[in-house]
């Protein structure tokens, strides 16, 4: 289903029952899984690979050429899941080098998000209304980024995160927190994140612990008191571990 004004390249490859609505322009070495829908206005370039019913509202660009200066026009890529919703005005960029740009599944991007070059983004996320990942960054699954919020460069947002609206993050943020502020500052753990996505009282009780001990004080060597905490019994927990992987694992330092 090919609205008559759509610009459809013969080199595009589409999947069973694609809608593709007025005014789009798909180009080649594009691929569209089976019953993706493309409202109108709506623009895919580049090497892009977009699996099963993904949505795209008016004036989404996906697969578009880096902003990143230091790119010089090699061929580069997009890989998009399946059942994502791009509102209104989103853009997805294509990576830089032999990395591409990756979007996982059933992610929900609202008006005039953008996810920048080289941008990881993995599955059951939402960002909200202008909320901008720059180049580099990694988002894990089951993230919530608000409004008008922005993640600087290779910073890393952990699973069952949320972000405040207008948060300015420039560090990463660890997993079942949320943050919030400008810069951003830890604010406690997503308890309500958590309980609804069906974590035992166990886990969120040793998540607790875990961040009464790790960040109440906000001062320190994190990585050192991490190491320290590793005895407590709160570590058998398998969601208190996956936070010290990720406390361990920085490069940019952890927002506190």
């Amino acid at each position: 289903m090919i609205h008559p004004s759509a610009v459809v390249s013969p080199e595009a490859n589409l999947g069973a029952n694609v809608e593709i609505g007025p005014f789009c322009v798909i180009n080649a070495n594009v691929t569209l899984g089976d019953r993706c829908k493309l409202h109108s206005h709506v623009v895919i370039n580049g090497y892009s690979t977009i699996g099963e019913e993904n949505e795209f509202y008016p004036f989404t660009a996906i697969g578009q050429r880096s902003q990143d200066l230091k790119y010089d026009g090699e061929p580069t890529s997009v890989i998009i899941g399946d059942r994502n919703i791009f509102r209104e005005n989103v853009t997805v960029h294509r990576g830089t080098g032999e990395a591409p740009s990756v979007i996982g599944s059933d992610n929900n991007f609202l008006a005039y998000a953008h996810v920048a070059h080289d941008s990881v983004v993995g599955n059951h996320c939402i960002l909200s209304n202008g909320a901008t990942l720059g180049g580099h960054v990694h988002i894990a699954d089951h993230v919530i980024i608000s409004g008008l919020s922005g993640v600087h460069q290779f910073c890393r947002i952990g699973a069952h995160a949320i972000i405040g609206g207008c948060t300015k993050i420039v560090q990463d943020v660890p997993p079942f927190m949320i943050a919030d502020g400008h810069p951003a500052a830890l604010r406690g753990l997503n308890l309500v994140g958590l309980q609804r996505r069906g974590f035992t009282s166990e886990a969120i009780r040793a998540l607790k612990t875990t961040y009464k001990a790790l960040f109440l004080k906000k001062e320190g060597n994190l990585t050192a008191q991490a190491l320290a905490f590793a005895t407590n019994p709160a570590t058998e927990s398998e969601e208190v571990q996956h936070l010290l992987t990720f406390l361990s694992s920085t490069e940019r330092g952890i927002v506190r």
